[in-house]
């Protein structure tokens, strides 16, 4: 091999050695890590997949309730019941006077779930708020088969229209504001709390129904074909 021939094949092995000390030192200098945080923060914009809403009290609703709209929502629960006074059980049990009264108790002999049953306390506005949301998370094992209401001012307008039908219970006062429902929304899954201390499960969504969770009692007009075709009727 001549000297020109080395020379060159110096020269290109040297250039080697610069282009692969460039690269580390590069990768050395500018080595991607993931971002804390991606993205920028926009003000007023709630991260995605931050969770629901935060939960809504319902005394901070029922001030501006309006009772003639919940009775356009009542109408997804007349399949089931009826609500004027002396009104027959069906499916579920007569609504009248309902707000106040012994959770699973009297409704002419209704024959309530153990589940139920077991909630014990009275229909407050928290409790049946609670319910609303999603019967079986207050009360796993319910004959009731409807999903629940999926947005607070629904169940506010509701509340305040069977709180009208015979009962008539001074509402409660609203909480300060910026105050937050009385617990926290349990997570997905959970048994919502029962008894005395039953919570509000939280604002879900804009119109629609939500999932429920937990399995019917038997006799439920989900199960029981029956007790399916009387709530037809009924409706």
């Amino acid at each position: 091999m001549d000297l020109k021939t080395n020379t060159i094949a110096g020269w290109a092995l040297g250039a080697g050695i610069v282009a692969l000390g460039s690269a580390i030192v590069g990768n050395m200098l500018f080595e991607g890590h993931r971002p804390e945080k991606m993205g920028y923060a926009i003000e007023g914009v709630e991260e995605a997949g931050g969770g629901e809403a935060a939960a809504v009290p319902i005394a901070s609703l029922l001030p501006t309730a309006d009772a003639a709209k919940g009775a356009e929502v009542f109408k997804k629960c007349a399949a089931c019941h009826t609500i004027n006074q002396g009104g027959a059980n069906g499916v579920g049990p007569n609504l009248y006077a309902t707000m106040g009264e012994a959770i699973a108790q009297g409704k002419g002999g209704f024959a309530f779930s153990d589940a139920l049953k077991s909630v014990g306390g009275k229909w407050d506005f928290d409790k049946m708020n609670a319910w609303l949301t999603s019967p079986r998370k207050f009360a796993n094992g319910t004959k009731m088969t409807f999903a629940g209401l999926g947005n607070a001012q629904d169940r506010a307008n509701v509340i305040l229209y069977l709180n009208q039908q015979g009962s008539n219970l001074p509402l409660p006062a609203a909480p300060a504001a910026g105050a937050a429902a009385p617990g926290a929304a349990p997570a997905e899954g959970d048994v919502a709390p029962k008894g005395e201390n039953a919570e509000e499960v939280g604002a879900r969504g804009n119109t629609a129904d939500i999932g429920n969770t937990g399995t019917p009692a038997s006799g439920a007009p989900s199960i029981d074909p029956e007790a399916a075709r009387k709530g037809a009727r009924t409706e």
